[in-house]
Protein backbone atom coordinates (compact mmCIF):
# COMPACT_ATOMS: atom_id res chain seq x y z
CA UNK A 1 0.00 0.00 0.00
CA UNK A 2 1.31 3.23 -1.04
CA UNK A 3 1.89 6.07 1.58
CA UNK A 4 2.87 9.81 1.09
CA UNK A 5 3.35 12.41 3.74
CA UNK A 6 2.05 15.57 3.15
CA UNK A 7 4.66 18.24 2.55
CA UNK A 8 3.62 22.07 4.88
CA UNK A 9 1.78 24.41 2.75
CA UNK A 10 2.31 27.86 4.26
CA UNK A 11 -0.79 29.73 5.62
CA UNK A 12 0.16 32.39 3.61
CA UNK A 13 -1.98 30.22 0.77
CA UNK A 14 -5.42 31.98 2.48
CA UNK A 15 -3.98 35.50 0.69
CA UNK A 16 -3.26 34.03 -1.88
CA UNK A 17 -6.90 32.21 -2.20
CA UNK A 18 -8.47 36.43 -1.01
CA UNK A 19 -5.99 38.35 -3.34
CA UNK A 20 -7.04 40.09 -6.27
CA UNK A 21 -11.19 39.01 -6.48
CA UNK A 22 -12.63 41.30 -8.85
CA UNK A 23 -16.16 42.70 -8.80
CA UNK A 24 -18.62 41.42 -11.96
CA UNK A 25 -21.26 41.66 -13.82
CA UNK A 26 -24.31 43.57 -11.33
CA UNK A 27 -27.22 42.18 -12.61
CA UNK A 28 -27.89 40.52 -9.25
CA UNK A 29 -28.16 37.26 -11.03
CA UNK A 30 -26.52 33.76 -10.30
CA UNK A 31 -24.95 35.21 -7.18
CA UNK A 32 -24.14 31.45 -6.54
CA UNK A 33 -22.88 29.33 -9.46
CA UNK A 34 -25.98 27.94 -11.40
CA UNK A 35 -27.19 24.87 -10.72
CA UNK A 36 -29.26 23.22 -13.54
CA UNK A 37 -29.37 20.49 -16.49
CA UNK A 38 -28.19 21.37 -19.76
CA UNK A 39 -28.81 18.57 -22.75
CA UNK A 40 -25.87 18.68 -25.10
CA UNK A 41 -23.10 16.71 -23.31
CA UNK A 42 -25.36 13.53 -23.36
CA UNK A 43 -27.70 14.52 -26.16
CA UNK A 44 -25.72 16.32 -28.71
CA UNK A 45 -27.35 17.53 -31.90
CA UNK A 46 -29.90 13.93 -32.30
CA UNK A 47 -32.34 15.57 -34.44
CA UNK A 48 -33.54 12.20 -35.93
CA UNK A 49 -37.09 12.42 -34.01
CA UNK A 50 -37.77 9.89 -36.84
CA UNK A 51 -36.32 7.00 -35.93
CA UNK A 52 -35.07 8.53 -32.05
CA UNK A 53 -37.85 10.21 -30.53
CA UNK A 54 -37.13 9.87 -26.93
CA UNK A 55 -33.71 10.90 -27.70
CA UNK A 56 -33.76 13.91 -30.39
CA UNK A 57 -33.59 17.37 -29.35
CA UNK A 58 -37.17 18.18 -29.13
CA UNK A 59 -40.02 19.94 -27.17
CA UNK A 60 -40.96 16.72 -25.62
CA UNK A 61 -37.14 15.82 -24.22
CA UNK A 62 -37.11 19.55 -22.17
CA UNK A 63 -40.52 19.19 -20.82
CA UNK A 64 -39.77 15.33 -20.06
CA UNK A 65 -36.05 16.58 -18.17
CA UNK A 66 -38.44 19.45 -16.81
CA UNK A 67 -40.69 17.11 -15.21
CA UNK A 68 -38.18 14.45 -13.72
CA UNK A 69 -35.49 17.52 -12.14
CA UNK A 70 -39.22 18.09 -9.95
CA UNK A 71 -40.74 14.88 -9.26
CA UNK A 72 -37.19 13.16 -8.53
CA UNK A 73 -35.24 15.95 -5.90
CA UNK A 74 -33.20 17.87 -7.92
CA UNK A 75 -34.98 20.79 -7.90
CA UNK A 76 -35.21 20.60 -4.26
CA UNK A 77 -31.31 19.88 -3.90
CA UNK A 78 -31.02 23.62 -5.74
CA UNK A 79 -31.24 22.97 -9.75
CA UNK A 80 -33.34 25.11 -11.56
CA UNK A 81 -32.38 25.46 -14.90
CA UNK A 82 -33.39 23.48 -17.85
CA UNK A 83 -31.30 24.90 -20.66
CA UNK A 84 -31.50 24.23 -24.41
CA UNK A 85 -28.20 23.99 -26.63
CA UNK A 86 -27.25 23.96 -29.89
CA UNK A 87 -29.39 22.58 -32.88
CA UNK A 88 -32.82 23.65 -31.58
CA UNK A 89 -33.43 26.32 -34.73
CA UNK A 90 -34.38 25.93 -38.27
CA UNK A 91 -31.93 26.09 -41.11
CA UNK A 92 -33.15 29.73 -41.82
CA UNK A 93 -34.76 32.88 -40.44
CA UNK A 94 -38.04 33.74 -41.04
CA UNK A 95 -38.83 36.89 -43.59
CA UNK A 96 -38.98 39.31 -41.12
CA UNK A 97 -35.10 38.19 -39.84
CA UNK A 98 -36.06 36.49 -36.80
CA UNK A 99 -35.22 33.08 -35.30
CA UNK A 100 -36.98 29.99 -35.98
CA UNK A 101 -37.35 27.27 -33.44
CA UNK A 102 -37.68 23.63 -35.20
CA UNK A 103 -41.11 23.71 -36.57
CA UNK A 104 -41.41 19.45 -36.11
CA UNK A 105 -39.20 19.20 -33.26
CA UNK A 106 -40.62 22.41 -31.32
CA UNK A 107 -44.20 22.46 -32.59
CA UNK A 108 -45.49 24.58 -30.08
CA UNK A 109 -42.92 27.16 -29.78
CA UNK A 110 -39.80 28.21 -27.68
CA UNK A 111 -42.21 30.69 -25.56
CA UNK A 112 -44.83 27.63 -24.71
CA UNK A 113 -41.46 25.57 -24.04
CA UNK A 114 -40.49 28.34 -21.36
CA UNK A 115 -43.58 28.93 -19.90
CA UNK A 116 -43.73 25.11 -19.16
CA UNK A 117 -40.83 25.36 -17.37
CA UNK A 118 -41.68 28.70 -15.71
CA UNK A 119 -45.15 26.60 -14.69
CA UNK A 120 -42.68 24.21 -12.61
CA UNK A 121 -41.30 26.58 -10.86
CA UNK A 122 -38.32 26.05 -12.89
CA UNK A 123 -36.01 28.84 -15.57
CA UNK A 124 -35.36 28.46 -18.98
CA UNK A 125 -32.03 28.67 -20.44
CA UNK A 126 -31.57 28.93 -24.53
CA UNK A 127 -28.52 28.94 -26.74
CA UNK A 128 -26.48 30.89 -29.60
CA UNK A 129 -23.50 31.49 -31.04
CA UNK A 130 -21.71 35.19 -31.66
CA UNK A 131 -21.13 33.86 -35.18
CA UNK A 132 -22.72 33.68 -38.67
CA UNK A 133 -23.82 30.38 -37.56
CA UNK A 134 -23.91 28.22 -34.31
CA UNK A 135 -21.36 25.20 -33.96
CA UNK A 136 -23.89 22.55 -35.79
CA UNK A 137 -24.47 25.54 -38.37
CA UNK A 138 -27.91 26.97 -37.49
CA UNK A 139 -28.10 30.81 -37.61
CA UNK A 140 -25.95 32.50 -35.23
CA UNK A 141 -26.68 36.39 -33.85
CA UNK A 142 -23.97 38.44 -35.98
CA UNK A 143 -26.14 41.08 -37.29
CA UNK A 144 -28.73 40.12 -35.37
CA UNK A 145 -28.27 41.90 -31.80
CA UNK A 146 -31.08 43.36 -30.75
CA UNK A 147 -33.69 41.40 -32.55
CA UNK A 148 -32.39 38.28 -31.16
CA UNK A 149 -32.21 39.40 -27.50
CA UNK A 150 -35.65 40.77 -27.89
CA UNK A 151 -37.12 37.82 -29.22
CA UNK A 152 -35.52 35.91 -26.51
CA UNK A 153 -37.03 37.86 -23.95
CA UNK A 154 -40.46 38.04 -25.19
CA UNK A 155 -40.12 34.32 -25.11
CA UNK A 156 -39.42 34.49 -21.47
CA UNK A 157 -35.69 33.27 -21.44
CA UNK A 158 -34.03 33.24 -18.03
CA UNK A 159 -30.60 32.17 -19.55
CA UNK A 160 -28.55 33.08 -22.19
CA UNK A 161 -25.41 30.94 -23.17
CA UNK A 162 -23.40 32.52 -26.23
CA UNK A 163 -21.09 30.06 -28.34
CA UNK A 164 -18.15 31.18 -30.25
CA UNK A 165 -18.08 29.25 -33.54
CA UNK A 166 -17.70 30.71 -36.90
CA UNK A 167 -16.71 34.15 -34.99
CA UNK A 168 -13.09 35.89 -35.22
CA UNK A 169 -11.85 36.02 -31.59
CA UNK A 170 -10.03 39.87 -32.73
CA UNK A 171 -14.70 40.30 -32.53
CA UNK A 172 -15.24 39.19 -29.22
CA UNK A 173 -14.37 41.97 -27.29
CA UNK A 174 -17.14 44.23 -29.04
CA UNK A 175 -19.75 41.43 -29.88
CA UNK A 176 -20.14 39.65 -26.40
CA UNK A 177 -20.38 43.02 -24.52
CA UNK A 178 -22.78 44.36 -26.86
CA UNK A 179 -25.31 41.22 -27.09
CA UNK A 180 -25.16 41.75 -23.28
CA UNK A 181 -26.18 45.32 -23.84
CA UNK A 182 -28.90 44.25 -25.91
CA UNK A 183 -30.30 41.45 -23.36
CA UNK A 184 -30.17 44.19 -20.91
CA UNK A 185 -32.04 46.60 -22.73
CA UNK A 186 -35.23 44.58 -23.29
CA UNK A 187 -35.70 44.69 -19.17
CA UNK A 188 -35.31 40.76 -18.81
CA UNK A 189 -32.80 39.44 -16.53
CA UNK A 190 -30.93 36.97 -18.11
CA UNK A 191 -27.88 35.33 -17.02
CA UNK A 192 -25.36 35.77 -19.52
CA UNK A 193 -22.79 32.76 -20.36
CA UNK A 194 -19.94 33.49 -22.51
CA UNK A 195 -17.55 31.57 -24.96
CA UNK A 196 -15.70 34.67 -25.14
CA UNK A 197 -11.89 33.53 -23.68
CA UNK A 198 -11.80 30.21 -24.27
CA UNK A 199 -11.89 31.19 -28.52
CA UNK A 200 -9.16 34.07 -27.78
CA UNK A 201 -7.18 31.76 -25.63
CA UNK A 202 -7.53 29.14 -28.37
CA UNK A 203 -6.25 32.17 -31.16
CA UNK A 204 -3.59 32.73 -28.75
CA UNK A 205 -4.65 36.28 -28.01
CA UNK A 206 -5.18 37.05 -23.51
CA UNK A 207 -8.70 37.48 -22.77
CA UNK A 208 -9.23 40.76 -21.17
CA UNK A 209 -10.74 39.24 -17.81
CA UNK A 210 -11.31 42.73 -16.62
CA UNK A 211 -13.94 43.01 -19.19
CA UNK A 212 -15.22 39.68 -19.35
CA UNK A 213 -16.43 39.44 -15.33
CA UNK A 214 -17.84 43.33 -16.02
CA UNK A 215 -20.17 42.10 -19.23
CA UNK A 216 -20.38 37.87 -18.28
CA UNK A 217 -22.16 36.22 -15.60
CA UNK A 218 -19.71 32.84 -16.52
CA UNK A 219 -17.38 31.95 -19.14
CA UNK A 220 -15.45 29.21 -20.47
CA UNK A 221 -12.19 28.83 -20.38
CA UNK A 222 -11.13 25.58 -21.69
CA UNK A 223 -12.35 22.56 -23.81
CA UNK A 224 -15.60 21.07 -24.23
CA UNK A 225 -16.22 17.97 -21.63
CA UNK A 226 -16.32 14.77 -23.45
CA UNK A 227 -17.61 11.83 -21.70
CA UNK A 228 -14.50 10.11 -20.46
CA UNK A 229 -12.34 10.49 -17.20
CA UNK A 230 -9.30 11.99 -19.85
CA UNK A 231 -11.73 14.33 -20.85
CA UNK A 232 -12.20 15.88 -16.90
CA UNK A 233 -8.48 15.31 -16.18
CA UNK A 234 -7.22 17.75 -18.73
CA UNK A 235 -9.84 20.21 -16.99
CA UNK A 236 -8.65 19.51 -13.76
CA UNK A 237 -4.90 19.83 -15.00
CA UNK A 238 -6.13 22.91 -16.90
CA UNK A 239 -6.97 24.80 -13.81
CA UNK A 240 -4.56 23.78 -11.63
CA UNK A 241 -1.65 24.67 -13.79
CA UNK A 242 -3.65 28.06 -14.25
CA UNK A 243 -4.87 28.74 -11.23
CA UNK A 244 -2.87 32.20 -10.79
CA UNK A 245 -4.93 33.29 -13.48
CA UNK A 246 -8.46 31.62 -13.16
CA UNK A 247 -9.19 31.84 -9.48
CA UNK A 248 -9.15 35.63 -8.88
CA UNK A 249 -11.99 36.34 -11.74
CA UNK A 250 -14.87 34.41 -9.84
CA UNK A 251 -16.72 35.33 -7.24
CA UNK A 252 -20.54 35.88 -6.48
CA UNK A 253 -21.90 36.90 -10.05
CA UNK A 254 -18.97 35.93 -12.15
CA UNK A 255 -18.20 32.14 -12.12
CA UNK A 256 -15.46 29.86 -13.70
CA UNK A 257 -17.19 27.65 -15.95
CA UNK A 258 -15.24 23.87 -16.11
CA UNK A 259 -18.00 22.74 -18.39
CA UNK A 260 -20.72 20.25 -17.91
CA UNK A 261 -21.40 17.52 -15.24
CA UNK A 262 -21.24 14.35 -17.05
CA UNK A 263 -21.59 12.14 -13.55
CA UNK A 264 -24.13 8.83 -14.68
CA UNK A 265 -23.08 8.70 -18.37
CA UNK A 266 -20.73 6.30 -19.72
CA UNK A 267 -17.11 7.52 -18.93
CA UNK A 268 -16.57 7.89 -15.64
CA UNK A 269 -16.44 5.13 -12.73
CA UNK A 270 -18.69 5.63 -9.45
CA UNK A 271 -15.36 6.97 -8.22
CA UNK A 272 -14.43 9.42 -10.97
CA UNK A 273 -17.93 10.78 -10.87
CA UNK A 274 -17.55 10.87 -7.35
CA UNK A 275 -14.46 12.90 -7.83
CA UNK A 276 -15.84 15.35 -10.58
CA UNK A 277 -18.76 16.52 -8.64
CA UNK A 278 -16.92 17.12 -5.43
CA UNK A 279 -13.94 19.00 -7.11
CA UNK A 280 -16.72 20.91 -9.18
CA UNK A 281 -17.71 21.82 -6.20
CA UNK A 282 -14.09 23.46 -5.07
CA UNK A 283 -14.05 25.23 -8.12
CA UNK A 284 -17.08 26.86 -7.09
CA UNK A 285 -18.23 25.94 -10.38
CA UNK A 286 -21.74 26.06 -12.33
CA UNK A 287 -23.59 22.48 -11.61
CA UNK A 288 -24.97 21.78 -14.73
CA UNK A 289 -25.96 18.05 -15.00
CA UNK A 290 -26.02 17.01 -18.63
CA UNK A 291 -27.61 13.44 -18.43
CA UNK A 292 -30.61 11.14 -19.18
CA UNK A 293 -32.44 11.52 -15.90
CA UNK A 294 -35.06 8.91 -17.17
CA UNK A 295 -32.29 5.91 -16.87
CA UNK A 296 -29.36 7.08 -14.43
CA UNK A 297 -28.98 4.87 -11.81
CA UNK A 298 -29.42 5.30 -8.19
CA UNK A 299 -26.05 5.81 -6.84
CA UNK A 300 -24.90 8.30 -9.46
CA UNK A 301 -28.42 10.20 -8.76
CA UNK A 302 -27.19 10.47 -5.17
CA UNK A 303 -23.76 11.95 -6.09
CA UNK A 304 -25.49 14.93 -7.58
CA UNK A 305 -28.14 15.39 -4.79
CA UNK A 306 -25.33 15.14 -2.55
CA UNK A 307 -26.89 18.41 -0.46
CA UNK A 308 -23.72 18.77 1.79
CA UNK A 309 -21.38 18.69 -1.36
CA UNK A 310 -23.68 21.18 -2.96
CA UNK A 311 -23.71 23.24 -0.18
CA UNK A 312 -19.75 23.87 -0.33
CA UNK A 313 -20.61 24.34 -4.16
CA UNK A 314 -23.09 26.91 -3.08
CA UNK A 315 -21.20 28.66 -0.53
CA UNK A 316 -22.22 32.45 -0.16
CA UNK A 317 -18.43 33.84 -0.39
CA UNK A 318 -17.99 32.78 -3.55
CA UNK A 319 -14.12 32.08 -3.03
CA UNK A 320 -12.74 29.60 -5.46
CA UNK A 321 -10.52 26.98 -4.43
CA UNK A 322 -6.94 26.21 -5.22
CA UNK A 323 -4.80 22.82 -5.98
CA UNK A 324 -3.22 22.99 -2.72
CA UNK A 325 -0.46 20.38 -3.39
CA UNK A 326 0.49 17.50 -6.26
CA UNK A 327 3.14 15.54 -6.26
CA UNK A 328 3.81 12.06 -7.61
CA UNK A 329 -0.64 11.31 -8.43
CA UNK A 330 -1.68 12.78 -5.22
CA UNK A 331 -3.63 16.25 -5.02
CA UNK A 332 -4.76 18.42 -2.35
CA UNK A 333 -7.52 20.90 -3.30
CA UNK A 334 -9.22 23.44 -0.78
CA UNK A 335 -11.49 26.23 -0.69
CA UNK A 336 -12.42 28.93 1.94
CA UNK A 337 -16.08 28.80 2.95
CA UNK A 338 -18.03 30.04 5.97
CA UNK A 339 -18.43 30.41 8.95
CA UNK A 340 -15.34 32.49 9.55
CA UNK A 341 -14.47 32.76 13.02
CA UNK A 342 -13.05 35.93 14.79
CA UNK A 343 -13.16 37.28 11.28
CA UNK A 344 -9.94 35.50 9.81
CA UNK A 345 -10.80 32.07 10.36
CA UNK A 346 -12.15 30.34 7.68
CA UNK A 347 -13.44 27.00 7.41
CA UNK A 348 -12.86 24.77 4.22
CA UNK A 349 -13.56 22.18 2.42
CA UNK A 350 -10.54 20.14 1.47
CA UNK A 351 -10.20 17.15 -1.11
CA UNK A 352 -8.12 14.47 -1.52
CA UNK A 353 -7.89 12.97 -5.04
CA UNK A 354 -5.88 9.68 -5.23
CA UNK A 355 -5.01 10.00 -9.68
CA UNK A 356 -2.57 7.40 -9.26
CA UNK A 357 -3.22 4.13 -11.07
CA UNK A 358 -0.96 1.09 -9.66
CA UNK A 359 -3.92 -0.49 -8.35
CA UNK A 360 -3.84 0.09 -4.33
CA UNK A 361 -5.30 2.72 -2.05
CA UNK A 362 -2.85 5.50 -0.94
CA UNK A 363 -2.87 7.07 2.86
CA UNK A 364 -2.05 11.05 2.89
CA UNK A 365 -1.17 12.07 6.04
CA UNK A 366 -0.98 15.71 7.51
CA UNK A 367 -2.14 18.23 10.36
CA UNK A 368 -4.98 20.57 10.15
CA UNK A 369 -2.14 23.46 10.57
CA UNK A 370 -0.37 21.93 7.56
CA UNK A 371 -3.32 22.39 5.59
CA UNK A 372 -3.63 26.04 6.35
CA UNK A 373 -6.14 25.85 9.26
CA UNK A 374 -4.80 26.96 12.21
CA UNK A 375 -7.84 28.38 14.18
CA UNK A 376 -7.07 27.98 17.91
CA UNK A 377 -10.30 26.78 18.55
CA UNK A 378 -10.59 24.11 16.34
CA UNK A 379 -12.70 22.75 13.18
CA UNK A 380 -15.07 20.48 13.28
CA UNK A 381 -14.59 17.90 10.68
CA UNK A 382 -16.88 15.99 8.30
CA UNK A 383 -16.72 13.43 5.49
CA UNK A 384 -18.96 14.61 3.21
CA UNK A 385 -19.59 11.36 1.31
CA UNK A 386 -19.39 8.62 3.61
CA UNK A 387 -21.66 11.00 6.31
CA UNK A 388 -19.13 10.93 9.21
CA UNK A 389 -18.41 13.32 11.48
CA UNK A 390 -15.56 13.09 13.38
CA UNK A 391 -16.25 16.42 15.74
CA UNK A 392 -13.91 19.01 16.71
CA UNK A 393 -9.93 18.41 16.46
CA UNK A 394 -7.23 21.18 16.74
CA UNK A 395 -4.99 22.48 14.34
CA UNK A 396 -2.32 20.37 15.78
CA UNK A 397 -4.57 17.02 14.77
CA UNK A 398 -2.83 14.91 12.40
CA UNK A 399 -5.42 13.29 9.64
CA UNK A 400 -4.75 10.49 7.61
CA UNK A 401 -7.18 9.81 4.51
CA UNK A 402 -7.41 6.30 2.70
CA UNK A 403 -7.60 7.47 -0.88
CA UNK A 404 -8.34 4.65 -3.89
CA UNK A 405 -6.93 4.76 -7.04
CA UNK A 406 -8.00 5.92 -10.53
CA UNK A 407 -9.60 9.38 -9.67
CA UNK A 408 -10.76 8.70 -6.22
CA UNK A 409 -11.71 11.36 -3.99
CA UNK A 410 -12.03 11.96 -0.20
CA UNK A 411 -13.94 15.47 0.61
CA UNK A 412 -13.68 16.93 4.00
CA UNK A 413 -15.83 19.86 5.25
CA UNK A 414 -13.73 21.75 8.38
CA UNK A 415 -16.28 23.91 10.54
CA UNK A 416 -13.69 26.85 11.91
CA UNK A 417 -15.36 26.77 15.56
CA UNK A 418 -16.09 30.07 17.76
CA UNK A 419 -14.58 30.46 20.92
CA UNK A 420 -16.64 27.88 23.38
CA UNK A 421 -15.00 25.10 21.44
CA UNK A 422 -11.54 25.43 22.99
CA UNK A 423 -13.07 23.45 26.52
CA UNK A 424 -14.42 20.59 24.01
CA UNK A 425 -10.59 20.65 22.41
CA UNK A 426 -8.58 20.80 25.48
CA UNK A 427 -11.00 17.92 27.55
CA UNK A 428 -9.55 15.68 24.21
CA UNK A 429 -7.94 12.28 25.40
CA UNK A 430 -3.84 14.10 24.91
CA UNK A 431 -2.50 12.79 21.66
CA UNK A 432 -1.63 9.53 20.49
CA UNK A 433 -1.29 8.58 17.36
CA UNK A 434 -4.35 6.13 17.61
CA UNK A 435 -6.42 8.43 18.89
CA UNK A 436 -5.95 11.42 16.38
CA UNK A 437 -5.32 10.18 12.93
CA UNK A 438 -7.37 10.04 11.13
CA UNK A 439 -8.57 6.45 9.21
CA UNK A 440 -11.10 7.19 6.39
CA UNK A 441 -11.46 3.68 4.37
CA UNK A 442 -13.35 4.08 1.36
CA UNK A 443 -15.44 1.05 0.31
Amino acid sequence: MASWKFIAVSTVCLLVFLSGNISGLDNGLVLTPPMGWLAWERFRCNTDCKNDPENCISDRLFRTMTDILVTEGYTAAGYEYINVDDCWLERERDERGRLVPDRERFPYGMKSLADYVHSKGLKFGIYEDYGNFTCAGYPGVVGHLSGDATTFASWGVDYVKLDGCYALPTDMDYGYPEFGRQLNLTGRQMVYSCSWPVYQIYAGLQPNFSSIIEHCNLWRNFDDIQDSWASVESIIDYYGNHQDVIVPNAGPGHWNDPDMLIVGNFGLSYEQSKTQFALWAILAAPLLMSVDLRTIRPEYKAILQNRKIIEVDQDPLGIQGRRIYKHRGIEIWSRPILPIQQGQFYSYAVAFVNRRTDGTPSDVAVTLRELGLSNPTGYRVEDLYEDVDYGVLSPQTKIKVKVNPSGSVVILRADAQPGYAFNAITTRTPYTPLNDVFRLTKK
